[in-house]
């Protein structure tokens, strides 16, 4: 008899952990099913932290289906302050991107990550960050998830380089950012696919369209952070 959906939830460890960046420290949620086959960690959008119920939402389905996750605040509490009252942060790439680099290379130091192939999952501006972080550390980044995202923001030179498998996931009614998203897509060389959600809006606030998307980025993720032939030397 199969596990049920209560036992996959309570064969999760979960722990507050604080990343080191710079001369910032990040908080996260680190979340880590019995024999995780991977670990995703999420870019949030403007706006948004590692409490956002949308990725948490995504993310759980990830746990479900054997997937570590890692959801963390990309800004200091100091710094979402500021923003809150400026802006001046949320669209500041170059900063969520360093954050972004800082935070896998810091899990990957650590001996239980060493040999786990590592995804991405990204929202709104937060897609960009995780696109750029993933062509600079090249093998250490397997796959990466757009949900809704400005992959634009990334620049041509950064998505021709791009090597870990993407999926760019976008609402069938967010017009503006399917648009962007395909011009993005042409210029992907990695293997990649477009997956339009129908009918749904930039925020998937639509019945069953952040189920949609929750099963899309679990497809993507099992079917590439399960390779076990991942070279060793991706990891060193």
């Amino acid at each position: 008899m199969g596990m049920t959906l209560k036992d996959k939830v309570e064969r999760v460890e979960h722990t507050e952990v604080r990343i080191p960046c710079g001369n910032a420290c990040l908080y996260g949620d680190l979340a880590l099913p019995v024999g995780f086959s991977g670990l995703v960690l999420f870019a949030h959008g403007s706006g948004s932290g590692r409490h956002s119920a949308r990725n948490r939402q995504v993310a759980q389905v990830l746990q479900n289906a054997g997937i570590g996750t890692l959801l963390f605040d990309l800004l200091t509490a100091t710094e979402e302050q500021t923003d809150v009252q400026t802006g001046e942060h949320r669209f500041n790439i170059a900063l969520l991107t360093q954050r972004m680099q800082d935070t896998t290379l810091w899990v990957t130091a650590q001996a239980q990550f060493k040999a786990v192939p590592i995804g991405y999952f990204g929202a709104s501006t937060g897609s960009a960050a995780a696109l750029i972080a993933a062509a600079r550390l090249g093998g250490r980044v397997a796959a990466v998830v757009s949900r809704g995202g400005r992959p634009d923001l990334a620049g041509p030179v950064v998505l021709a380089s791009l090597q870990a498998p993407t999926l760019l996931i976008v609402g069938g009614a967010d017009h503006d950012v399917i648009e962007l998203n395909q011009d993005a897509y042409q210029l992907l060389r990695c293997e990649k696919q477009l997956a339009i959600v129908p009918h749904a809006t930039h925020l998937f606030e639509e019945p069953g369209a952040l189920e949609q998307v929750s099963a899309l980025a679990a497809d993507w993720f099992q079917r590439y952070l399960n390779n076990t032939d991942t070279s060793q030397e991706a990891w060193r």
